[in-house]
């Protein structure tokens, strides 16, 4: 999530109930409801178009999203319930909530890789490997950090990096419990068979 929280524009829906929603899916709008943070439910409509592309977009569910919405104030959302239609599979109804700043929420934060010119194995001619360049953190509301940093000084080839080894934000912690691999430096792909070679011989030898 590197970089700004992305706008979501959204309309005020002024009619509730079945023939509201129904009206707004034929004006290509798509029906929601923004909820939490000690103020009052807000009925919405989304531009369907836009929606779309956010969606196919991937992690929906798990950006943050500053939701504009003619004269209301802007507000920091997560979208919580996405409604399908069971034969088209297109979206029905958005469900957002609204973020406290002691709010606890999952999302994907940027990873930043620094000091590549201080790792011997690069230098070596070893490859910077990333296996997670984004990685899912609980963060606080009011702390969304906007990337965690990697250090690279010093590493060589055939070591890694896990989540162990990177400091977190204040209150951040990994969605995932184990010791999960963030990136490699491996040997260069004309080392790797050279090596490759060398124990097929030995093999052959014994």
């Amino acid at each position: 999530m590197a970089g700004e929280i992305p706008d979501l524009v959204a309309l005020e829906r002024t009619g509730t109930g079945k023939g509201a929603a129904r009206q707004a899916r034929r004006d290509n709008l798509v029906p929601g409801v923004v909820y939490g943070g000690g103020s009052d439910p807000i009925a919405l409509n989304l531009p369907y178009n836009a929606l779309i592309k956010r969606l196919k977009a991937g992690r929906f569910m798990s950006t943050l999203f500053n939701l504009k919405v003619e004269g209301q104030d802007d507000v920091r959302v997560i979208c919580r319930a996405v409604q399908r239609d069971v034969v088209k599979d297109q979206p029905t109804h958005v469900d957002f909530m609204r973020l406290r700043r002691t709010s606890k929420v999952n999302l994907f934060i940027h990873v930043d890789f620094i000091n590549e010119d201080q790792a011997p194995g690069i230098k070596k001619g070893g490859v910077l490997t990333v296996v997670r360049p984004e990685v899912e953190l609980v963060v606080t509301a009011a702390d969304i950090p906007d990337h965690i940093t990697v250090d690279l000084a010093g590493l060589n080839i055939g070591d890694t990096v896990t989540i162990s080894d990177v400091t977190l934000p204040d209150g951040a912690k990994p969605t995932i419990d184990r010791d999960f691999v963030i990136a490699n430096i491996s040997a260069p792909s004309g080392l790797r068979s050279a090596e490759a070679a060398e124990e097929d011989e030995d093999a052959a030898e014994e």
